[in-house]
């Protein structure tokens, strides 16, 4: 199967439903990117964080930690873009009063 997405002006692509569904990546799922030797394509991995995502453990308490497993993985100025981003969503959702000043 083969289909074509145009790449945004941000850098942004869709991967179509039909290919996540059948590859099987899912919402909130990390990826990863690997480029090719000649430098063409990109292949792109659902990376798995956590070691026991379908155990025995709730599975509340699982996705928590890996979560945080995976923040504490990243490098510090990743750390501070992820903290960045999400108090800039934070602010949005919850009506930042200083957006009028």
């Amino acid at each position: 199967m083969k289909v074509m997405r145009i790449l945004g002006k941000r850098g942004r692509v869709t991967i179509p439903y039909e290919l996540r569904k059948r590859v099987g990546f899912g919402y909130n799922d990390i990826l990863s990117f690997s480029e090719s030797e000649d430098g063409r394509s990109v292949t792109v991995t659902r990376e798995k964080i956590c070691d026991n995502c379908k155990g025995a453990v709730d599975r509340e308490q699982s996705a928590e930690g890996s979560f945080f497993d995976f923040l504490n993985s990243l490098s510090p100025e990743q750390q501070r873009a992820a903290l960045v981003h999400l108090s800039v969503k934070w602010a949005q959702q919850e009506g930042d009063p200083h957006d009028g000043v």
